[in-house]
């Protein structure tokens, strides 16, 4: 079932940024769901979309197996997308101004309209790519992102991906930084902003 111009509930899920320097102009993209069934109630304003769920809306694209989208009596919106059993929800969206997209795989992502922040939730995983090349890559049992402070929080846990429940990440450096000496003098491109990484309490980053 494909579905378009929502109810508003669910029209302003992806109305704010959920990464930092997301791509602006998601925001006046039309959105489109599709799935095997949507249940809608209008007094609670929680939409809740089941069956192969696929959302996109710009350049985001977010796929599961259940979707809930409610609003508060603010106006605020929250989301929840649940995988199937075994399986990982997915996440993608392009990075404003540069070629470059994150993606974050895990079995519950949770975004909260209020707070500006989304959470990668048990057997997690956060990307960043730089075209098509892997440039940072996060692994943990709850990853969060603060899209107002542009830090992440990865912690360990018996939900990661890592043995012993450990957090891992993997940063590449900024562009430039391993030119070689003599090399000729260019002026450098705007290097992409960095991802600045906060270790929980019971992991490591390295």
């Amino acid at each position: 079932m494909r579905l378009s111009l929502l109810p508003v509930a669910l029209a302003a899920l992806l109305a704010c940024p959920l990464v930092a320097r997301a791509e602006k102009a998601d925001n006046d993209k039309p959105m489109n769901v599709e799935a095997d069934s949507l249940r809608y109630d209008d007094l609670r304003q929680v939409s809740v979309f089941t069956g192969k769920v696929v959302l996109t809306k710009g350049t985001i694209v977010i796929r599961g197996a259940r979707l809930e989208v409610r609003q508060d009596p603010e106006g605020y919106q929250y989301g929840i997308v649940t995988a199937e059993p075994g399986k990982r929800a997915f996440y993608r969206q392009k990075r404003e101004g540069v070629d470059e997209w994150i993606e974050g795989e895990s079995e519950v992502i949770d975004y909260d309209g209020k707070a500006d922040r989304v959470k990668f939730i048990r057997q997690a995983e956060l990307r960043r790519l730089r075209g098509a090349t892997l440039a940072d890559e996060m692994v943990g049992s709850l990853i969060t992102y603060e899209n107002t402070t542009d830090v992440f929080t990865v912690d360990g846990g018996p939900a990661s991906p890592r043995p012993g429940g450990r957090v891992r990440a993997v940063l590449a450096p900024r562009d430039g930084a391993s030119a070689p000496a003599g090399a000729a003098s260019r002026a450098p491109a705007a290097p992409p902003a960095p991802l600045r990484v906060t270790p929980g309490i019971s992991g490591e980053v390295r």
